[in-house]
């Protein structure tokens, strides 16, 4: 029940700023728009655009998960919000996630949206296989939470996320783009990139929306879960990692 509390306590506060409001209901309209104005479902409407519609998927993961959760959590540490919960019946793990759920709520809605906008207003196919595209979904936001608070520890006030968080974004946005088109890169090169925290989640909801990662025809439903093990091992990689490092390092008192 306190769970559900901070969880509304902290949508609330999320509805009075009516910027972050804006750009988390306007956003896949406007980008679903854009596409299908741009000329680019004319083209091929079942490779270019749905690599690009995908990679947007991922991109919710960053800017509605992860960038939101760093400032949100290292604004509610300053302001002693966690402390104060802290010393309440809660568990750390409640205490976060209440107040994660917000954003995860915003995810998912705008992922909704874009495979549903995918679908009507570029002629996208329908998820070919719903559990991996949850999969994928469901896990990047676990991993995308445990890796806003891991940033937080290092992030002294909210403006300052602005700087903190762009190894994450970067490094994550360019692995997940570059690698499916860097088919002469050596292998190591090709490996790291696929180990980034955002490629593996991008993958899995790649081959659960479209059956395949790339520009191939689509796999058939039981090659999809064969294909789908490395992502989903090197997701469930970075879960464990990212949970004992919170476990490790959050920090629950102010910094100042």
């Amino acid at each position: 029940m306190r769970i559900r509390s901070i969880g509304a306590a902290e949508l609330r506060l999320f509805g009075r700023n009516r910027t972050a409001l804006f750009s988390a209901l306007a956003m896949p309209v406007i980008l679903t728009a854009a596409i299908a104005t741009s000329g680019l479902a004319e083209v091929d409407s079942t490779s270019s655009t749905a690599l690009v519609v995908t990679s947007l998927l991922g991109f919710v993961l960053l800017a509605a998960v992860y960038y939101n959760l760093v400032t949100t959590y290292v604004a509610r540490r300053e302001e002693r919000v966690l402390k104060r919960l802290r010393a309440g019946e809660l568990g750390d793990a409640a205490i976060l996630t209440g107040i994660a759920a917000p954003m995860v709520a915003v995810a998912l809605g705008q992922m909704v949206a874009f495979v549903v906008g995918g679908a009507v207003l570029l002629g996208l196919p329908v998820p070919v296989n719903l559990p991996l595209l949850l999969a994928g979904a469901l896990g990047g936001i676990v991993v995308f939470v445990l890796l806003a608070a891991l940033s937080a520890v290092f992030t002294r006030t909210a403006e300052s996320a602005q700087v903190t968080t762009l190894p994450v974004l970067l490094g994550c946005l360019l692995a997940s783009m570059l690698y499916p088109v860097l088919d002469d890169a050596p292998a190591a090169v090709t490996a790291v990139l696929k180990a980034m925290p955002l490629s593996p989640v991008v993958d899995l909801m790649r081959l659960g929306w479209l059956g395949t990662t790339g520009e191939a025809a689509p796999l058939g439903f039981t090659a999809l879960f064969a294909e789908a093990l490395l992502p989903l091992a090197i997701t469930a990689g970075w879960i464990v990692a990212g949970l004992a490092g919170v476990r490790r390092a959050f920090r629950w008192e102010p910094r100042r």
